[in-house]
């Protein structure tokens, strides 16, 4: 089974808050017949359209391949936070890689969101984008955490986060589940779907060639690369393989050590002047639960809930259903609103939670398991594959060593081992472990 097609109509958009209120961009071609070029991408989400758009800009002759449009897959459907830093906390990399190394993986997070906010400005890209990420606690210890946090980044980063005890953070976000938080003023959110098809724009206007609907079957690797579709094919000197969670068995190496998950979003109908009850300022939000609920508001005042995660390869019949239980959990008050759009994505995490750049091959590069990060960190990516292919791989070189292990048991047992793991912290999490 090929996740690609195993939830959505082929060549459509899921029908999302996100798809009824995106841009219009005309489709782009399908490939037909032989072309060649000197970068083919395999992939047109963030990762793909930002290295487009940094080669084409650099004078590249650049092919895109999209099995179905341009954003379709997570960069399309996710909750659109641009989150501070890496995935992992400061703390946890210290730990992990020592104190420079992650001053410099610090660095290169605030890179991406600078990254990010120049894109929007400098081609025009209508995407809502606002500042403010909340992080919050629904226990004692979980905000004391997050405001050792806060201080740890000020005193060690010079970074200011914002600390909110419970009445504090009550009056920002009315939910009797939470005890406290963080605000973080330089993150941000934003409409992931528009700020995808203005990439396209973008790498299209530099001269980038897009082709949608345009699945690939195989890649032959070697000196000269022949990436192979089911009515075309790019010869190609180099490739860059940005499929993410949809990867799949097109390169094996990668997908030991990115697993793809499915994660789950609702937008309610226009609150109204009930938005107060969610939220009392336009930021995002997020727990610190082991399965993460996130939300925030749309520009039409409607409630965007995530919540619940799959490790399988089919969507929940009833994604409203599923989601809408975690939704209660933190607003009991909005039981009688009405689900507008419920919609599921599939994204890709790494056993420790960082994602995976590597180099295949001297002309072979691969950028995935952004594991909940991508926003920034993708978009990011994006242009240090660009620049690793012009022989500007500092950048690239430090995020290609962090580690990221395997996943054990292989692809045939790892989505189950990972279930069982999952079960267990949500367990954890309804009874206050």
């Amino acid at each position: 089974m090929n996740l690609l097609f195993s939830n959505d109509k082929r060549g459509f958009y899921p029908e999302s808050w996100y798809a009824a209120t995106a841009s219009h961009l005309p489709a782009f071609p399908v490939l037909k017949g032989e072309i060649r070029a000197d970068v083919c991408i395999v992939g047109a989400g963030f990762t793909g359209l930002s290295a487009a758009l940094h080669l084409a800009e650099a004078g590249r002759d650049v092919v895109v391949l999209e099995a179905h449009r341009v954003g379709f897959g997570a960069s399309g459907r996710n909750g659109g936070q641009l989150g501070s830093g890496q995935r992992q906390d400061q703390l946890s990399l210290e730990a992990m890689v020592g104190q420079d190394d992650a001053r410099h993986l610090w660095d290169l997070g605030e890179e991406a969101k600078d990254l990010v906010r120049d894109l929007i400005a400098r081609h025009g890209i209508d995407c809502d984008l606002r500042d403010g990420v909340a992080w919050c606690g629904s226990r004692a210890g979980e905000v004391a955490h997050l405001h050792d946090y806060a201080a740890h980044m000020g005193d060690a980063y010079g970074y200011e986060i914002e600390t909110l005890d419970a009445e504090a953070f009550h009056a920002l976000c009315p939910s009797p589940d939470y005890k406290g938080g963080v605000l973080d003023m330089g993150a941000g959110h934003l409409h992931p779907l528009r700020f995808a098809q203005g990439l396209a724009r973008a790498a299209a206007a530099a001269g980038a060639r897009i082709f949608e609907r345009s699945l690939v079957l195989q890649v032959q690797e070697g000196g000269d690369c022949v990436v192979q579709g089911e009515s075309g094919k790019v010869r190609a000197r180099q490739v860059i393989y940005a499929a993410n969670g949809y990867l799949g068995r097109l390169q094996p190496k990668v997908a030991r050590r990115v697993m793809p998950i499915n994660n789950f979003i609702v937008a309610t109908e226009p609150l109204g002047d009930r938005v107060r009850e969610v939220l009392t300022r336009d930021v995002a939000v997020a727990d610190s639960r082991h399965v993460v609920n996130y939300f925030r508001l749309s520009p039409d005042r409607r409630l965007l809930f995530g919540g619940g995660e799959s490790y399988g390869y089919r969507f929940p019949k009833d994604i409203a259903a599923t989601v809408r239980k975690p939704m209660l959990e933190i607003f009991p008050h909005l039981r009688g609103v009405r689900i507008d759009y419920a919609w599921g994505g599939t994204l890709a995490i790494t056993m420790k939670r960082l994602p995976y750049l590597v180099r295949l091959a001297p002309n072979i590069l691969s950028a995935s398991g952004y594991s909940g990060h991508g926003v920034g960190t993708a978009v990011h990516a994006g242009r240090l594959l660009a620049e690793a292919l012009r022989g500007q791989s500092d950048g690239f070189d430090a995020m290609a060593a962090l580690p990221v292990p395997p996943f054990p048991g292989g692809p045939a047992f790892r989505s189950p081992l990972l279930t069982l793991a999952m079960t267990w912290y949500a367990l954890r999490d309804r009874i206050g472990i």
